[in-house]
């Protein structure tokens, strides 16, 4: 059965998609770009802020659903400047813990509204 999870403590969808879905014992969490869930905005410009914000949103989104970033399998990052891939592991390394998830990490040209980040996740439940 398909559930949806939902949270006002992140950024609603910007496009015909769920924040996340449910499924067995797996939730899969929409990329999360760096909006403020209270202003509605980017939280900044800078691609390092933007990256903590995003893993905010992922955070909220699985509390939501019953779980924590502890329990993340995979996740994706994508970023507009793989230049700052350092900086951003330093961000990611705070929101998770050993054994660390899956990743995969990609340079895009462009994301949804201009950021410079987005992150998705499957997370156990």
């Amino acid at each position: 059965m398909i559930q949806e999870i939902h949270t006002n403590d992140a950024p609603g969808a910007v496009g015909p998609f769920s924040q996340a879905i449910k499924v067995g014992n797996l939730l899969f969490v929409s990329g999360q770009l760096p909006i403020d869930p209270e202003t509605g905005e980017f939280n900044s410009d800078d691609a390092i802020a933007q990256a903590d914000q995003c893993l905010k949103n992922l955070a909220a989104i699985a509390a939501a659903a019953g779980t924590s970033l502890a329990n993340t399998v995979k996740t994706t990052v994508l970023l507009t400047d793989l230049g700052h891939f350092a900086e951003i592991n330093k961000v990611y390394a705070g929101f998770f813990v050993k054994p660390f998830p899956a990743r995969a990490c990609y340079e895009v040209s462009a994301l949804p509204k201009g950021a410079k980040v987005e992150i998705e996740a499957i997370i156990a439940l």
